[in-house]
């Protein structure tokens, strides 16, 4: 979707931006164009299992640090 403006008779410059800038809110352009940008791609199952073996063997070490009383459980 393209969206055109043309400058009037006597209109300046910081009008023109002015008036673009509110009719490229209303269309929603920038709304599109901001999701596409920051889209965040799903992890692969291969990476959740990384991810959830390395939760598990940091939750061991840190229940064998609180025996041993080297951290402080509160």
């Amino acid at each position: 979707m393209s969206l055109e403006i043309k400058k009037q008779e006597r209109e300046t410059s910081q009008s023109l931006v002015r008036r673009f800038s509110k009719r490229i809110k209303k269309s929603g352009i920038l709304i599109r164009a901001r999701k596409i940008q920051f889209k965040k791609r799903p992890k692969s199952e291969q990476m959740k299992k990384r991810s959830a073996l390395r939760r598990e063997e940091l939750k061991k070490e840190y229940e064998k640090l609180s025996k041993l009383g080297k951290i402080n459980n509160k």
